[in-house]
């Protein structure tokens, strides 16, 4: 696994990024870190008392016309890290007291990652993507990520392709949460903190309930109850240009809707304010 002839997301763009070439993603093999942070705002299982150890990388293989963290997923953002520097910038975060070492967005930058992964961190390693993972580069991470923290954005195909150019996305993403869910087994909890397992993220788009009940019957049909988690997001914040009804928040009578579906799929997780849809609680990049 390198970055010559690219192939680590789904995309498979071919490029050669250790001569220059940037690809889909628009980023250079060298991980960047745009971010890292004691992260207080991630689920309260993941985040504790502390505060998750988010590292969040620049660039992004997905290209969601709504992305809330478009500062840095948009291309070659952050500061150059080789997997020295990455480990040390684990320690740090550990030894402040981080609840886990959570890795958002890595997938582009993981031949320089995984080096940086061994010996085994003393904390949870949390994979924190967008669902759109090859399956033969999940492979790599086998015993060596303990929590992975996928969306599920999309059983919508045509919704999948006018948003994050990726028509194949539900067929991509549930094949990677199966092989997320054969790594880690069902969730392990230790009081109220998740120590290993797999905790689906689902955020309701305006306008589209449907995709939101499709995504989980596909969670209900697939896994018993509480094998996985899901975190049923109402966060979707309008930004930049985008029509209607994505130029509006989420209502009300949406979120209860998809909230009662995830109940009768006897899903068990994760729910969230209707406060959170406000650009306060993203980081600040």
């Amino acid at each position: 696994m390198d970055y010559v002839n690219c192939d680590l997301c789904p995309r498979r763009c071919g490029a050669d990024r250790t001569a220059g070439q940037r690809g889909f993603c628009g980023c250079p093999d060298t991980a960047l870190v745009a971010k890292s942070m004691l992260h207080k705002w991630e689920e309260p299982a993941l985040a504790g008392k502390v505060g998750s150890g988010a590292v969040f990388f620049g660039g992004c293989t997905m290209g969601c016309k709504f992305c809330q963290n478009a500062a840095i997923s948009g291309g070659p953002v952050g500061q150059a890290m080789d997997s020295a520097q990455l480990r040390r910038l684990f320690e740090d975060l550990i030894a402040q007291e981080a609840e886990n070492i959570d890795l958002v967005t890595p997938t582009h930058f993981l031949p320089t990652i995984l080096p940086a992964l061994s010996p085994k961190l003393p904390v949870p390693v949390v994979y924190n993507c967008g669902g759109y993972e090859r399956v033969e580069t999940l492979q790599q991470l086998e015993g060596k990520v303990d929590i992975y923290l996928p969306d599920l954005k999309y059983a919508d195909a045509r919704l999948a392709k006018a948003l994050s150019g990726a028509a194949d996305y539900f067929p991509v993403a549930t094949a990677a949460i199966k092989e997320m869910v054969r790594q880690t087994g069902p969730v392990v909890w230790e009081g109220e903190r998740v120590l290993r397992g797999t905790l689906i993220r689902h955020l309701i788009l305006p306008g589209f309930v449907d995709n939101s009940l499709r995504v989980l019957d596909w969670i209900g049909e697939n896994f018993a109850p509480g094998e996985v988690l899901v975190s049923l997001m109402r966060q979707y914040t309008p930004i930049g240009n985008l029509p209607a009804p994505l130029n509006r928040r989420v209502t009300e009578e949406e979120y209860d809707a998809v909230l009662s579906w995830m109940y009768l799929n006897e899903l068990e997780g994760f729910t969230q304010e209707a406060d959170s849809a406000d650009l306060g609680f993203i980081p600040d990049f």
